[in-house]
C-alpha cells in the first residue's frame, strides 16, 4: 500500500511540468493532455510491478511525447504526408506549473469547468476520480473535461505566460478556483459525508506550489494560510460516527498543531510584508480561533474587527452571517438578531439553510428555545449536505 501511495503521489506531483513539456513541443492543448493521460495510465500499470524509474518526470515525458508523436504520425498519413522524424524529449522550465494552472483558469471557462480542468490537467486526478470527488456522473466530468479543452483552443488560448497586463486577473482567477475546491473538500455542499479529502489535500497541495512560483504575492500566502489553519481543525470536526461537531465543542487536542504553526507563520509574514487582502483576513480569522486553548479564550473582538475589515473588502453573504455571529458573541444576540434582520433583505441570503442556522443558534442564545427549534428545523430542510441535516436535526432535538 506504501509503494501504491508513493507512486501515486510522484504521479500527481510531475503532472504539470510534464503537460507543459509536452504542449510547448507540440502545441494543442487538448491531444497532449490526452497524451499524459495515457503515460500516466502506463506509469500506473509498469511502475508498481517494474519499479519506479529514476527520473519519473523525464519517463512521463518520453511517454506522453511519444504518444503524441504516434497520434501526429496518424494524423498525417490520413492526410498522406510523410511521418514525423524522431525528436529529443520535450524540456521542462521552471514556470511550467504556473503556467499550466493559468491556462486552466482561462476567463472563456466557467468556474466549474476551471475546477475540473484544473484537477485532471493539474492535480492529475482522473475522470473517475473527479467524479466521486465532486458528486458528479463520470460522464458529466468527461463532457466538462472535453468542453472546456474546446473553448480554450476556440479562444485561441497559447501555452505561454499571460501578459503582465492580464496576469493579475487570471492568478486572481486561480487562487479563487484553489479555494472552492478546497471549500468542497473541507465542507462537501452535498452527500453523505463532511469532508473529501482528497479535494482539501490537493488544494493545499496546489497552492504551495503556487506559492513556491509567486512568493511575493501576498493573497496566495494568505490563502496557504487559511487552507492549513482550516485543514488542522478536521480532526476534530466529525464524531466516529460522522456527525458533525461544531467549533466550540471540539476538542483542541486533536487539532493540527504543525499545520497551525506554520498557517500562523504564514500569516503573520504576509500581513507585516504585504498590502491586506481578503484570503489574509480570512486567514488571521482563522488564526485567531486557533490559538484558543478553549473555546472561551477565544479573542471575538479581534475577529469582530477582522470581519468588519473584510467586509469593507469583499462584502458578501457568508462574510455577512460571520461577522453576525461574532457580534453575537462581543455585543450579545439581541444585537446580532437586528443585524441578521437587517441583512435577510439580501437574496442572496433568502432560503439559505446557514442564514436560518444562524437565526436557530442566535435564538437558542437569546432564551427563545421554540423559535430555535423551528429555524434549526428549517435549516436542516434546507441543506443537502446529510452531515450538517443531522446536526441540525439534532440540535432540534435538543431543544424539544
Amino acid at each position: 500500500m506504501g509503494l501504491l501511495t508513493d507512486i501515486d503521489e510522484v504521479l500527481r506531483a510531475c503532472v504539470p511540468q510534464v503537460l507543459a513539456a509536452v504542449v510547448r513541443r507540440y502545441g494543442d492543448f487538448d491531444a497532449c493532455e490526452d497524451a499524459v493521460q495515457e503515460a500516466l495510465l502506463a506509469a500506473a500499470r509498469q511502475w508498481p510491478a517494474e519499479g519506479r524509474p529514476d527520473d519519473p518526470k523525464a519517463w512521463l515525458i518520453r511517454v506522453a511525447a511519444r504518444r503524441r508523436v504516434e497520434a501526429l504520425r496518424s494524423e498525417q498519413a490520413r492526410r498522406r504526408r510523410e511521418a514525423l522524424p524522431p525528436e529529443p524529449a520535450p524540456e521542462v522550465r521552471g514556470d511550467d506549473e504556473l503556467t499550466v494552472l493559468l491556462l486552466c483558469c482561462h476567463p472563456a471557462l466557467s468556474p466549474a469547468a476551471q475546477v475540473t480542468l484544473t484537477l485532471r490537467a493539474v492535480g492529475g486526478l482522473t475522470t473517475a476520480e473527479i467524479a466521486r470527488a465532486l458528486l458528479v456522473p463520470e460522464a458529466t466530468v468527461g463532457q466538462r473535461i472535453s468542453r472546456a479543452k474546446q473553448r480554450i483552443r476556440q479562444a485561441g488560448a497559447r501555452f505561454a505566460m499571460p501578459g503582465p497586463d492580464e496576469l493579475g486577473a487570471r492568478v486572481t482567477a486561480v487562487r479563487q478556483v484553489l479555494y472552492l475546491i478546497f471549500n468542497e473538500g473541507h465542507t462537501a455542499s452535498s452527500g453523505s459525508q463532511l469532508h473529501r479529502v482528497e479535494l482539501s489535500t490537493e488544494a493545499i497541495r496546489l497552492t504551495r506550489q503556487l506559492r513556491a512560483r509567486l512568493p511575493d504575492d501576498g493573497e496566495v500566502a494568505g490563502l496557504l494560510a487559511l487552507m492549513l489553519l482550516t485543514d488542522a481543525r478536521r480532526p476534530a470536526r466529525t464524531r466516529p460516527d460522522g456527525a458533525l461537531v461544531p467549533l466550540a465543542e471540539q476538542d483542541r487536542t486533536r487539532w493540527d498543531a504543525e499545520a497551525i504553526a506554520e498557517g500562523i507563520a504564514i500569516i503573520t509574514d504576509a500581513l507585516q510584508r504585504f498590502p491586506i487582502g481578503p484570503f489574509q483576513l480570512q486567514a488571521a480569522i482563522a488564526a485567531v480561533h486557533d490559538e484558543a486553548a478553549r473555546p472561551e479564550l477565544t479573542d471575538w473582538p479581534q475577529i469582530l474587527r477582522l470581519y468588519g475589515m473584510l467586509h469593507a473588502l469583499t462584502p458578501g453573504p457568508m462574510v455577512t452571517l460571520n461577522r453576525i455571529v461574532a457580534l453575537a458573541m462581543v455585543d450579545g444576540p439581541a444585537v446580532a438578531l437586528a443585524a441578521l434582520d437587517l441583512a435577510a433583505g439580501d437574496p442572496l441570503l433568502a432560503g439559505h439553510h446557514r442564514a436560518a442556522a444562524v437565526r436557530a443558534h442566535l435564538l437558542e442564545l437569546a432564551g427563545d428555545l421554540s423559535a430555535a427549534r423551528e429555524e434549526y428545523r428549517r435549516a436542516a430542510r434546507r441543506t443537502l449536505s446529510l452531515p450538517e441535516r443531522r446536526y441540525l436535526e439534532s440540535r432540534a432535538a435538543r431543544l424539544s
